[in-house]
């Protein structure tokens, strides 16, 4: 089994349990994963075997997957890397935040520890990636977000923009111009029902956003409130 792919597995996992609003009692679904990596549910049922022999996972079948501490412990590992290489691309190399994420994927493989070390030092230890995403301490500790997804808000509340998680270079892009991006405030003017599109004001635009796009926006509220 190679090196990648493990890393690989073992960072979705992670990353599918941290954004799934299961109780803990309940572990990532085996279909869950094979969408994220466009392949089989055999496949993916294969490879979780062999991690669980590895014993970097907990596979049980009805309940799901979860990581075992070594495993989490990985997982953290790449994704510090991750995240801490694509800092860098922003700041260091002019890359905007819709480039980052492919140039990152390939290159969390092949730095050590030392490096990424190295690197997130000369940034001055951030604590966020450029989508707002936590970044792993040397301990694996990361900064833990009282923010709650656009699309829950209320109707006249303003909230800052904390974290995107997940869109496509193209979604990241069409953000970019409408202005929605880290640090930004957001005023909830309407919601349509049955997961419609949402009225939004940014920096004094109004803006339709899809539904779906607003799930991954992460907010924290502003304290001035629109009645």
């Amino acid at each position: 089994m190679a090196s990648k792919a493990l890393e690989d597995y073992l960072k979705i996992i992670f990353k599918l349990a941290e954004q799934s609003n299961k109780s803990e009692s309940k572990g990532v679904s085996t279909s869950a994963i094979a969408e994220r990596l466009s392949i089989s549910q055999a496949s993916v049922s294969n490879m979780l075997k062999k991690l669980a022999d590895k014993e970097l996972i907990r596979y049980e079948p009805y309940y799901g997957v979860s990581l075992l501490p070594e495993g989490q412990k990985i997982a953290l590992n790449m994704i510090r890397k991750h995240r801490i290489l694509e800092q860098f691309l922003v700041e260091k190399l002019d890359y905007s935040w819709d480039e980052v994420d492919v140039e990152a994927e390939v290159l969390e493989h092949a730095i050590t520890n030392k490096l990424a070390d190295r690197m997130w030092e000369s940034l001055g230890r951030p604590l966020r990636d450029p989508h707002g995403s936590p970044i792993p301490d040397e301990n694996g500790e990361m900064i833990t977000d009282d923010v709650v997804s656009l699309a829950t808000f209320a109707n006249g509340k303003k909230g800052e923009v904390v974290r995107i998680q997940n869109r496509t270079p193209e979604e990241l892009r069409y953000f970019s111009s409408i202005g929605l991006v880290k640090d930004a405030q957001v005023l909830i003017h309407t919601k349509a029902p049955f997961n419609g599109p949402l009225s939004i004001e940014i920096q004094g635009k109004f803006i339709a956003l899809d539904y779906r796009l607003s799930e991954s926006v992460l907010i924290s509220p502003c304290e001035e409130q629109v009645d």
